[in-house]
């Protein structure tokens, strides 16, 4: 899971990962996108785009000349998981806590 948090835990990554959500792109067109909001290089994104690959979010295919980049879920849903056993074990107390906190307002109006 840590793997997964490193991964998302950089916005140039969030981001990358946002854009293929949309659906498959290339690489050209991923930079463009990057280069333009985050003010990047090519070489950066490249990066980016390797660490995504080696951690298994996204997979790459060959078209023609193009290098076609495409989000796999796998990790994404195991993060979602992981982040749903938190809220699982965190969700109850803050839902009593923030029931209390209304009932104080309640009684001090």
């Amino acid at each position: 899971m840590t793997e997964a948090l490193d991964v998302l835990g950089d916005p140039v990554r969030r981001r990358l990962l946002e854009v293929l959500a949309l659906g498959s792109q290339s690489a050209g067109a991923l930079g463009e996108v990057i280069r333009e909001e985050f003010g990047i290089s090519q070489s950066a994104v490249s990066q980016h785009l390797k660490v995504l690959r080696q951690r298994g979010f996204v997979s790459v295919s060959v078209q023609g000349r193009s290098r076609i980049y495409h989000l796999e879920e796998a990790p994404l849903r195991a993060a979602e998981a992981w982040f749903e056993q938190l809220r699982s074990i965190f969700g109850e107390p803050l839902e009593a806590l923030a029931t209390e906190v209304e009932r104080g307002k309640r009684e001090t109006t």
